[in-house]
């Protein structure tokens, strides 16, 4: 799978948007670090992608297999040390208005873990930057 994302930032300080065909979101930071707080901070957009993620792979397992729920949400806390590098993603999901088995709730639990996001965040990953 391949992604095609452009980032702008101009003169207010942090505010950028980003675009992918004809979307838009919008970043910045918080009042305290000096932005606008007009949209997610950076790691808060990585956090919102793994909760898409999760989300519709659970959303799009669950339908081929005809299991139902009327929600699922997924609540994930980040936390990044700078200090020792290390980041862990707390990922906890939720279903309601469903009979789940214990058997089926593995399953999820393992195809949550199987997700484009997640696979990519526990991957080797390589960033290449170019300036142009």
């Amino acid at each position: 799978m391949e992604a095609n994302v452009k980032a702008l930032i101009e003169q207010e300080n942090y505010y950028t948007e980003i675009t992918t065909g004809a979307h838009t979101i919008i970043a910045d930071e918080p009042l305290d670090l000096g932005g606008k707080d007009k949209g997610f901070d950076p790691m808060e957009l990585l956090t919102a992608a793994l909760s898409a993620c999760t989300l519709a792979t659970l959303k799009m397992y669950m339908d081929r297999k005809n299991w139902t729920a009327q929600k699922i949400d997924v609540e994930i806390h980040l936390d990044n040390n700078r200090e020792t590098r290390t980041t862990t993603f707390t990922r906890t999901l939720h279903f309601e208005g469903t009979d789940l088995t214990e058997e089926q709730i593995k399953r999820l639990h393992q195809i949550a873990e199987a997700c484009p996001v997640h696979k990519a965040l526990t991957g080797e990953i390589t960033i290449n930057t170019r300036i142009k």
